[in-house]
């Protein structure tokens, strides 16, 4: 499915930490759209961090990315977390 929105990027970041992000943010996505291993999800998550270090900035991000996509990071990792073996489907 192909994606109206932009995607809450910081263009002072690698061409390698952008494309941890925009695979992060592809993977919550999923969640939402067909379902993902929760062990895929935290995997994600944890590179992820590497890029978005302080809490701050991740809430800023989950905040951009669910208003223009509708979909959470925050509520994605919690349920993998939650789950941690088996498939993550948040899509209603």
């Amino acid at each position: 499915m192909l994606k109206n929105y932009a995607y809450p990027l910081d263009l002072s970041w690698s061409t390698d930490e952008i494309a941890s992000v925009l695979s992060f943010l592809n993977t919550v996505e999923k969640a939402y759209e067909e379902k993902v291993s929760a062990e895929e999800i935290l995997r994600q998550y944890k590179s992820y961090k590497t890029v978005v270090k302080s809490k701050s900035q991740e809430k800023q991000i989950d905040r951009d990315f669910e208003k223009v996509s509708g979909y959470s990071t925050y509520q994605t990792v919690k349920a993998a977390r939650e789950n941690e073996k088996g498939f993550i489907s948040l899509g209603k």
